[in-house]
């Protein structure tokens, strides 16, 4: 017998009615501590032996329902949420790497990730290198024996490139290695990386998970798939571990235990959690999660054939377009939509781009993506102000190329922004 679909989950995987007041909505337990039954419940909680909640920086009935449900919309055996897509990245890492190790990410990534991998990173002594997103020998060929993961994302940012994930994967595997898939830009309901080979699954929920631009969030999704075992290269969940006496967390706990590393280990200790509250803005938004995804979808492709079809833009760059380089993957990993984000290029270069993020009215001008709201960035005049011009082409913001996170928004309304921006820039 099949389970329920993937709309039927989004609203009810992981929440019950609250068994004490019958409240129907997940209550918001605004705590940060929880009361023991007596000594020995205390005891078998801290030593493992038993789930439950010690203190809400490592985990909160909110936060649990919130786990759940993102596991079970990604096909995951357990996920741990965290306080924002950076900390979910942070955490990943703290569990597979030590000092002098290396890990392999595609140079298609939001801008920030690159900044955290290439730059903050270095404080712990992790490195990265960066590889060719549609070339998968070019991770193959920088695998050392300091190797330990591979990162990439489904649907790139800013871009909106869909990668080829099972060859990636496959890398990956052929070298014991875990692929992490970063599904921000898709989500779930537009492609499943677990079902390609991915390994680790993370998130920023700020974005289309939450969905209206309200509440910072994070989540890491365990695929349950990794044989951490196989060698002594991640002792984290391989060997005996001394604050837990002497268990080993992958013999303990199978096929969750990356999942349980991270919460016990990696949040215990870093201490990036949730808020309850920003845990129930999320929920509220995943209910929607379906409806809003195939909007933005639709809206997105009607945007990007109209631009590519207008007097003052140079090109457009989004997956779903027919003609599209990335058109035939996006078709493998996300038959239902290219999503939401994509770029495309002005005649007129930096100045037509200043004018034309100054002259929208529906579009809002911010530093985000994933809202209910249209929202533009022209990266060469904020984001990537500080860079060279030919560092700016190499980064994807060159001097004319303009970012669009296309809303839900009635799409007349937004093309007709769009039009007296054009027609002023």
């Amino acid at each position: 017998m099949n389970g329920p679909k993937f709309e039927t989950l989004a609203v009810h995987a992981g929440a019950q009615p609250d068994p004490s007041t019958g409240a129907r909505a997940t209550p918001i337990y605004q705590t940060t501590s929880f009361v023991f039954d007596d000594v020995d419940h205390a005891a078998s909680l801290f030593g493992l032996q038993q789930f439950g909640n010690i203190y809400t920086r490592i985990m909160n009935p909110t936060q649990a329902v919130l786990e759940e449900r993102v596991a079970a919309l990604e096909g995951g055996t357990a996920a741990l949420a965290v306080a924002s897509g950076h900390a979910a990245q942070l955490i990943v890492f703290q569990a597979l790497m030590r000092p002098g190790e290396e890990f392999i990410a595609s140079s298609k990534l939001y801008g920030g990730s690159i900044n955290q991998f290439g730059h903050a990173f270095k404080s712990f002594d992790w490195a990265v290198k960066w590889a060719d997103p549609f070339d998968p020998s070019s991770f193959e060929a920088q695998i050392t024996e300091k190797t330990k993961a591979i990162f990439i994302e489904s649907i790139a940012n800013p871009g909106g490139v869909v990668l080829d994930i099972a060859a990636i994967a496959e890398v990956a595997h052929r070298h014991k290695l875990p692929l992490i898939v970063d599904n921000t830009m898709a989500t779930p309901y537009l492609c499943k990386p677990f079902e390609h080979g991915a390994d680790i699954v993370v998130h920023s929920l700020t974005k289309f998970m939450g969905g209206h631009g309200n509440s910072m969030g994070g989540v890491i999704v365990d695929g349950g798939t990794f044989d951490w075992s196989a060698d002594d290269r991640y002792p984290m969940l391989s060997q005996p571990r001394p604050e837990y006496n002497g268990i080993v967390l992958h013999e303990t706990f199978g096929n969750f235990a990356f999942a349980i590393a991270c919460r016990v280990l990696g949040l215990r200790d870093l201490g990036p959690a949730i808020s309850p509250f920003n845990a129930f803005m999320i929920l509220t938004g995943i209910e929607t999660l379906p409806l809003r995804m195939q909007r933005h979808c639709d809206n997105a492709l009607k945007v990007a054939e109209h631009l590519k079809g207008h007097d003052k833009v140079a090109w457009v760059s989004y997956a779903g377009l027919p003609d599209d380089p990335g058109h035939q993957r996006m078709q493998a990993y996300c038959p239902k939509g290219a999503g939401a984000v994509f770029t495309f290029g002005l005649k007129g270069g930096y100045d037509a781009g200043v004018k034309f993020v100054e002259a929208l009215d529906l579009f809002s001008h911010l530093a985000n993506i994933g809202d209910t709201r249209s929202l533009v960035i022209h990266p060469a005049s904020t984001t990537h102000r500080q860079l060279a011009d030919d560092q700016k082409v190499a980064a994807g913001a060159g001097p004319d190329v303009v970012r669009l996170s296309i809303g839900i928004e009635e799409v007349s309304d937004i093309i007709a922004d769009l039009d007296q921006a054009l027609a002023q820039a």
